[in-house]
């Protein structure tokens, strides 16, 4: 499951049990080893279907861990791209990987996504494998900031893929592993929140919507479609109406 350069299962604990901050910090040297970082095949179809919408002028990656998004936001901004992640070593890693020639300049900034700071400066914000790591309670506020950051008619885009079926065996594997990490979090403090089963796409594009946002789907054709004709891969695009949150 994991190469060569990845963590070891000793290292994969100690990171469990430690806080989410914490746990990345100590996880950031070998990160990009592990099937946790977004595969380049879900970044390029992102990034082909961010183009035809651009180009815009400053992007934001949210979560940005070592920065695969940042290479996305690069390719299509023109003025200046930032990554945001609560984790130091997370962004050392990114600052590292990223050249600093250029253009459009790179800017990394520690910080919560649950409390961005940053004014309404950016016209693209996109986010990769991030909310797993947020309850469903937290969305109101995650897409609040998030719409808080945009200008009006900036736009807010993430993959989401379609739910496995009970029949496949990614299903049980999520369903472990979501158990795996309840039980944990049941017994041990602090809580790392990591539940991918819990970001669901009805009640998201709800709470987009409430938040001040219309929502588009745009299917990913690089993934295919399901059997019942369902694309496998979408991408939420939220665009920004005038006015705040929530109005």
């Amino acid at each position: 499951m994991f190469s060569p350069h990845g963590p070891t299962l000793r290292e994969l604990a100690v990171q469990a049990l430690s806080s989410v901050e914490h746990g990345y910090d100590l996880l950031a040297p070998k990160f990009d080893h592990t099937p946790f970082r977004t595969p380049d095949s879900v970044l390029e179809a992102v990034e082909g279907a961010l183009e035809p919408m651009g180009p815009f002028d400053r992007g934001l990656d949210l979560c940005c861990g070592t920065g695969a998004g940042v290479d996305v936001l690069r390719t299509v901004c023109r003025e200046g791209v930032t990554g945001v992640d609560i984790s130091a070593g997370m962004l050392a890693v990114g600052r590292e990987q990223v050249r600093a020639a250029g253009r459009p300049h790179v800017t990394w900034v520690r910080g919560d996504a649950r409390a961005l700071p940053f004014g309404p400066v950016f016209d693209l914000v996109v986010s990769f494998g991030a909310f797993g790591h947020f309850l469903p309670a937290e969305l109101p506020g995650l897409f609040a900031q998030v719409h808080s950051v945009l200008r009006p008619g900036g736009r807010f885009a993430f993959p989401v893929a379609a739910p496995p079926r009970p029949s496949s065996p990614w299903y049980w594997a999520l369903l472990g592993f979501d158990t795996a990490m309840r039980v944990r979090n049941a017994l041990w403090r602090p809580p790392f929140v990591m539940y991918y089963r819990a970001f669901r796409l009805g009640d998201v594009r709800r709470e987009l919507v409430r938040a001040g946002f219309r929502v588009e789907l745009v299917a990913l054709p690089a993934f295919g479609r399901r059997p019942d004709g369902s694309p496998r891969c979408r991408m939420v695009v939220a665009t920004r109406e005038s006015g705040p949150a929530g109005a």
